[in-house]
């Protein structure tokens, strides 16, 4: 019997809330990472459900470790199942006993995340994924930050303004071609890429727009356009794709990364390209490529080369030059985000068959030693954290090199102080990345310790730090959903103490 309108009507229902369980089971996850991690207090117990106490003395029961699901409180003598919505109004509950204070804007941005998540799962649906499997790993974050309350937001926009822009809807687009007056060119270091990229006409230099932030600004530019500081040149006669930092493209027939400015707030900032950093990034990245050029190693820095701008819009049109992959990528080398490793996607080596003990040690060999010798020897702190991190696999899936980028992350220790320097270190490389990893691979080999690998790996004679790190009882971990909640500013990192599994790791010899 063929299938009747009712039919088509109940599949359409039954898949419309198979997509709103999945959605909210994506956006729950970072979300009660933050609540676990940063107010709740674990009770004794071991079974399928971990339960918490939280700060108003509920109890809070969860399923599973990394990807923490089906979230349950206890009331009236029984436990009841959260969705979405209930697990965002008993957070907004809960932090406001915890901290006596009050964020409704918050909550709000944690709908608008799940509301993202959900339009993006859609998208994902009509869309075709990259052949190459960097870009698909660029673009296969649709959880995003593992300890984020609201690591999709989109600035509360509908999502046809900015889904034409989501790599997680493997999107791909020109760039606008706007020409500058050169009465009000602001610029810095080598931007020489730019002007590669198609000719300007006289009295003018190109610069290349975000077409989402031409749109988020169009009124305060129009007057520029009306006098001439600014005229629109057409698009580039290629198409870019946006990388897990939405704001930073790929632009593989130019071999090149470019940086904007976005006025939309996603995790812990409005994502522009503030001034005060742009003036410092000549200082920060040529530190970041002297110390990988006296590694000589394999690992590579993509190094941010100059940022080009108008001076009448200083933050809003910034474009920053960034290297591209082909001169650095070792021969036979596949570049992989290493985000996409813990989230997962199609062709992500964690999923073939593999050693785990050889791969984790091979991950180890390229990821950690370059963090410290920048550390020690030239006092350059990386955001070594998993987005900023590209780790490069042989044929087999094998790590054989890093790629460490975005130089307005870096800290120099002539800035902040050895220890403040050190703590963001190790959240940024052993927390949000080895951490993360770890996890990742002991979840599809559960025999595996990978603790006493990482000891080694972590040893570096002349680093005190390091020493101590091994057998710190805790480790520095990021305070995201209580940094929003209190309104710190995004770069005033706050941290909590995090069991260190490094302490409890047998040295092997």
């Amino acid at each position: 019997m063929p299938p009747t309108a009712d039919d088509d009507a109940v599949a359409h229902d039954d898949a419309a809330a198979h997509g709103a369980a999945l959605a909210d089971a994506y956006a729950s996850a970072p979300l009660l990472n933050c609540l676990l991690r940063e107010v709740a207090h674990p009770l004794p117990g071991h079974g399928p459900r971990r339960v918490f106490r939280l700060p108003g003395g509920r109890l809070l029961r969860v399923r599973g470790t990394r990807r923490p699901a089906a979230p349950e409180v206890h009331t009236d003598g029984r436990w009841h199942r959260l969705g979405h919505n209930d697990l965002v109004k008993l957070v907004a509950e809960e932090l406001g006993r915890h901290t006596g204070l009050s964020h409704p804007e918050l909550p709000a941005e944690m709908l608008d995340s799940r509301d993202a998540v959900a339009a993006l799962l859609a998208a994902r649906v009509r869309a075709t994924a990259p052949r190459d499997p960097y870009l698909r790993s660029e673009q296969a974050l649709i959880t995003g930050h593992p300890y984020h309350p609201a690591p999709k937001a989109r600035g509360g926009g509908p999502p046809g303004a900015w889904l034409p822009y989501a790599p997680e809807a493997h999107a791909r687009f020109p760039l606008v071609l706007l020409g500058v007056r050169e009465d009000s060119v602001a610029e810095e270091g080598d931007t020489s890429a730019l002007d590669a990229l198609a000719p300007a006409p006289p009295g003018y230099h190109l610069l290349p727009a975000h077409p989402w932030q031409l749109d988020l600004t169009a009124p305060a530019l129009a007057p520029a356009f009306a006098d001439g500081r600014l005229v629109r040149l057409g698009v580039t006669g290629f198409d870019t794709w946006p990388t897990a930092a939405i704001r930073t493209v790929h632009a593989p027939t130019h071999d090149l990364f470019l940086k904007f400015s976005l006025d939309v707030r996603i995790t812990n900032d409005i994502r522009r390209l503030w001034r005060h950093d742009l003036e410092k990034l000549r200082r920060t990245d040529t530190a970041v490529t002297r110390a990988f050029a006296a590694s000589g190693g394999p690992a590579a820095w993509l190094a941010d080369r100059g940022y080009r701008t108008a001076s009448f819009a200083f933050e809003e049109l910034a474009v920053l030059a960034r290297d591209g992959l082909r001169g650095h990528l070792r021969p036979g080398g596949t570049p992989l985000l290493a985000a996409a490793l813990v989230e997962g996607f199609d062709g992500n080596p964690l999923d073939g068959p593999l050693d785990p003990a050889r791969w984790w040690e091979a991950y180890l060999a390229q990821v950690v030693p370059p963090a410290l010798a920048a550390f020690a020897d030239h006092g350059v702190v990386l955001e070594a954290h998993l987005q900023n991190t590209l780790i490069a696999v042989d044929a087999d899936g094998t790590p054989v090199q890093a790629l460490y980028r975005d130089a307005e992350g870096v800290k120099l220790l002539t800035d902040t102080g050895r220890a403040a320097g050190w703590e963001r270190l190790v959240y940024c490389l052993v927390v949000n990345n080895l951490l993360e990893v770890a996890g990742a691979l002991t979840e599809r080999h559960p025999g595996l310790d990978p603790w006493p690998a990482a000891r080694r790996a972590l040893t570096r004679p002349g680093l005190p730090e390091a020493t101590a790190l091994r057998t710190a009882p805790t480790l520095p971990a990021k305070t995201n959903l209580l940094l929003r909640w209190t309104g710190a500013d995004g770069a005033a990192a706050r941290y909590r103490p995090l069991p260190n599994p490094l302490a409890d790791a047998p040295d092997e010899r």
